[in-house]
Parts: C-alpha cells; sequence; structure tokens
C-alpha cells in the first residue's frame, strides 16, 4: 500500500516531481565534480612531478608544494654546493613561471642536458630537443588541447617560440623552454625556482637529504617519491575552504528545493492526509508516508547526479583534454550520503506539519 501511495504522488505531479529530482542531481553532481576536480588536478599534478624520475626536490624556505607560486629565489650557484654532497649524481635546476593567459598553467625553464641526466630524457613523439634559444617543447597533451603542431610558432609570455618538439606527457610540466631564455624574460638571472638531483642509488635519497638539511638549514628539502601524498586539498591554502563552501552551497540547493517540493505536497494533499486520517492512519504512517516519498525522489535524484557528473566530465574532457577529473566512488557514496542526509532534513517539517492536520478540517479545506 505504502509504495502504492508513494509512486501515485510522485506521478500525480511530474513537473514538481521532475524538479526535485533535478535539485538533488545538481546537488550530488556538484559534489562529486568539485571535489573530483580538485582532487583530479592535484592528483595529475603530482602524478607529471614523480614522474620527472628524480629523487630529490630542493625548495627556497616556507615554500609551497604548489610550485607554480614559488618564484625564483634561489641563486643558480646552488647547484654546484649540490653537485659536491656524497651519492648526488645529477643536479638539474629549473625556473617554473606561471602563465594564465590561455589557461593555467606552469612553465618549466630546463637546462636540457641536467634534466635529461635527472630525468632520463624525454619521449619525443615529433621533433627535435632543444637546439636554439627559442625552441619550445610541449607535451602530447597540450598540443591536442591548443592544436599546436612541430614547427608553428607560439607566443608564451609575449615571446614567440618555435615549437621544436611534442613530446610524452608525464615529466612536470606540459611546456618546457631554455632556461637562460626564460631567466632573460622574467628577470630572473642566475636565479632558479627548484633544484631536481638524482642520487647514484635511491637507497641513498634519506642520506643525501639527512647531509643537505645540514648544508642548507633553512632551505625546504623533499623526496619526490612522497610528493603525491603532500598534493591534497587540505596542503593547499584555503583550497579546502573553498570546497566544503562549494558543498555547504549544493547541500542548501538541495535542501531549500527538497523542503520546497514537500511543503506544497502537504498544502495540495490536504483533503487526501484528511481522508487517510479518517481511515485510521495515525501520525506516524502520514510522517513514513511522506518522508518515504522524499527517499524515494532523493535515490532517484542521486542516480541522475551521478550521470549527470559523468556527463559534465566528458564535456569538460573534450572541449580540454588537459583538464583532470577524478570521480571515485568514496565520493559518489558521500555526495548521496549528504543529499539523503539534506532530503530527508527538509521534508521532516512538512511531514511532522502533515501528521497534525485535524481530519476534520482536511476533509473542509478546499
Amino acid at each position: 500500500m505504502m509504495g502504492e501511495l508513494i509512486a501515485r504522488n510522485l506521478l500525480h505531479r511530474p513537473m514538481r516531481t521532475f524538479i526535485g529530482v533535478m535539485a538533488v542531481a545538481v546537488e550530488v553532481a556538484l559534489v562529486v565534480l568539485i571535489v573530483g576536480l580538485t582532487s583530479g588536478l592535484l592528483s595529475e599534478t603530482a602524478k607529471r612531478i614523480e614522474g620527472i624520475g628524480a629523487d630529490i626536490m630542493v625548495q627556497p624556505p616556507a615554500a609551497s608544494v604548489f610550485l607554480g607560486f614559488s618564484g625564483a629565489p634561489m641563486p643558480i650557484k646552488i647547484a654546484v654546493v649540490l653537485k659536491k654532497q656524497k651519492y648526488v649524481q645529477s643536479v638539474a635546476p629549473a625556473l617554473l613561471q606561471f602563465n594564465s593567459s590561455g589557461g593555467v598553467e606552469v612553465v618549466y625553464g630546463i637546462d636540457p642536458e641536467s634534466f635529461r641526466a635527472v630525468s632520463g630524457g624525454f619521449v619525443f613523439i615529433q621533433g627535435h630537443d632543444m637546439e636554439g634559444p627559442d625552441d619550445l617543447l610541449v607535451d602530447d597533451w597540450a598540443a591536442k588541447a591548443k592544436k599546436i603542431k612541430v614547427g608553428d610558432t607560439y607566443n608564451l609570455l609575449n615571446h614567440n617560440w618555435h615549437v621544436a618538439a611534442i613530446i610524452e606527457h608525464g615529466k612536470g610540466a606540459r611546456l618546457f623552454v631554455p632556461l637562460a631564455t626564460l631567466q632573460d624574460l622574467v628577470g630572473a638571472h642566475d636565479k632558479a625556482s627548484i633544484f631536481l638531483l638524482r642520487c647514484t642509488r635511491p637507497e641513498h635519497t634519506e642520506d643525501v637529504i639527512e647531509e643537505l638539511r645540514h648544508v642548507l638549514p633553512s632551505y625546504t628539502i623533499r623526496p619526490l617519491k612522497d610528493f603525491l601524498s603532500l598534493m591534497t586539498a587540505t596542503n593547499i591554502p584555503g583550497l579546502q575552504t573553498f570546497i566544503h563552501a562549494m558543498i555547504g552551497l549544493a547541500v542548501a540547493i538541495g535542501l531549500l528545493v527538497i523542503f520546497l517540493t514537500m511543503y506544497t505536497t502537504v498544502i495540495e494533499r490536504t483533503r487526501d492526509i484528511g481522508v487517510l486520517k479518517s481511515l485510521g492512519a495515525d501520525r506516524s504512517f502520514i510522517i513514513r508516508a511522506l518522508l518515504s516519498e522524499s527517499t524515494v525522489l532523493c535515490f532517484i535524484g542521486i542516480a541522475a547526479g551521478v550521470g549527470l557528473a559523468y556527463l559534465v566530465r566528458a564535456a569538460f574532457l573534450a572541449g580540454f583534454p588537459t583538464l583532470s577529473i577524478l570521480i571515485t566512488p568514496a565520493w559518489i557514496l558521500r555526495a548521496a550520503g549528504i543529499a539523503l542526509a539534506g532530503a530527508i532534513i527538509g521534508a521532516s517539517y512538512p511531514a511532522w506539519l502533515a501528521s497534525r492536520k485535524d481530519p476534520v478540517e482536511a476533509l473542509s479545506y478546499d
């Protein structure tokens, strides 16, 4: 009986039911996509940095894990000190420049020889390594997104570069330029943002880190193998607050729409509630009927929200191939739980209101 009552109620006002379902769907999709976008970008960035193949990264004092904002505060002559340390095989300085023109990206200024010694070199899909001061290497994902081909002229940081090669992604950045040229462009002569170190053997990494902390006591020295665990929302200033704010906004939208949907349901069905009460339905039956209806509405909305999230993700990836949106089962379940809790809270007052209606007044309601 309860199931048939719920089904008939939902089908009685299809447009209202659709609006309620879409409110929950948008709530679920927004939570899944916001978290998926932030975690996807952080995870993908961390994997690219680990993909360089270095063992240790040296940064300036109090440096953030978000490398693009580190600037270039370190003198490049520190490389000489680093090379003298026991078990250090090679050192590659890199200048990182944040670029927001045509998208958000970090450009790596590198010395091809030292970077090759640390990373093992690029995998070239087309073209050749840097030969001139204006040569630019572009990874395959960025080339696809920006429609760049070998031999093109590409304007970056108000400078025209010659696209020398398309390389396989996964070596730190998507765009690489000669270190000396980038230093001149940004006014960071003889400066570097990070130093990448390769040890003679991976098991010597901890020994080298310990020694460097004595030689450069105020500098930030990290093993690259731990970088993935550092790239989380809690380590990026303000990002966790932003995620919580967006989740709160999504919950508020879903809760208010569910509340309005169920409230109007109670108002429109005042006579129906009176009939049920006159037939012997008690308060608990009325409350269970409305909360069950809200729950069914919510589950339909959750399914629609997951589908909407994957649809939006596919649309974004088609338009922006370099974007990374990580949708995980854990966050789908969390989003579903958040939506369900919001739906029950939103329906609680209308259900309580319906249960307290006087059957005589409800039957005479017009």
